[in-house]
């Protein structure tokens, strides 16, 4: 028993080095193909941070991502692992094939990514065109509205001129109306006093040549009022009948100057 574990020990020892120089060489196509695998990766990640600037698009990106790789593990999982022989080359082939189904998924998947970014390139060109013709098509309202806006000013005031054009010619027929009322009440009610006081036709007529009536006196003093509003004081003549003057005193309708108490106004009632 001793003789033959002797003879199997020499055997048993050169497996054992050949499985591992097999482990070490397997290890070592692992990694460059590990390194192949990411230098894929980071040109896809480069491809995707230059294109896919939109916080939405990366978060698509990035959801279905983990979509696959959920998937890929409950896969994994439900699958029982299998030995596989310590062979050199079935572990080549069997790195090479995962490399190559990598290698196909990540392609796969950069052009997905790429013909996504074309898309997105028509769009944001399609999106640039409408906002220059939204822009046209403002500038061109903003000249219409200026134009309207010319034309409306226009319009207002030369409405505003005809207004108060028709309303000055209302108001001055309005003002002869009662100018010629008040003068028919003056004439009426305050007639010169030929027509009420009882003397002899002599004398009348030598007192009353001379006297006014109450419409004009009220018309001198409306008149001075208004065209010499700095000075309306009327010096009062042998024309302005007394009893006159006393009624347009008492009544607070002429007032006598402070200083001359020979000079009347008519009192500002417009202010």
């Amino acid at each position: 028993m001793s003789v033959n574990q002797q003879h199997l020990d020499p055997d048993s020892t050169t497996d054992v080095e050949d499985v591992t120089d097999a482990e070490e060489e397997l290890i070592k196509k692992c990694e460059e193909m590990w390194k192949d695998m990411e230098e894929c990766q980071n040109k896809l990640s480069l491809v995707g941070t230059e294109t896919l600037t939109d916080s939405n698009a990366q978060l698509s990106l990035l959801i279905i991502q983990v979509k696959c790789l959920t998937a890929e593990l409950s896969q994994w999982q439900k699958e029982t692992p299998e030995m596989i022989p310590l062979n050199e080359e079935v572990l080549v082939t069997l790195g090479k094939e995962e490399f190559q189904k990598l290698r196909h998924d990540l392609e796969l998947a950069l052009s997905t990514i790429q013909s996504k970014n074309e898309k997105l390139k028509e769009d944001l060109e399609r999106e640039q065109k409408w906002l220059d013709e939204q822009q046209q098509i403002l500038e061109s309202l903003n000249v219409l509205h200026n134009d309207l806006k010319q034309q409306v000013v226009t319009f207002s005031e030369s409405r505003i001129f005809n207004e108060l054009k028709t309303k000055m010619r209302d108001i001055k027929e309005y003002k002869e109306k009662l100018l010629v009322t008040l003068g028919e009440f003056l004439e009426d009610h305050f007639p010169l006093p030929d027509r009420n006081v009882k003397k002899k036709k002599k004398n009348i007529q030598e007192s009353t040549a001379q006297l006014i009536t109450l419409h004009e006196m009220l018309e001198i003093l409306l008149n001075r009022l208004f065209d010499v509003p700095h000075d309306p004081y009327v010096k009062i003549s042998d024309s302005f009948w007394p009893p006159y003057i006393e009624l347009l005193l008492r009544n607070g309708i002429a007032l006598r100057h402070p200083e001359d108490p020979t000079r009347i106004r008519l009192e500002a009632f417009h202010q």
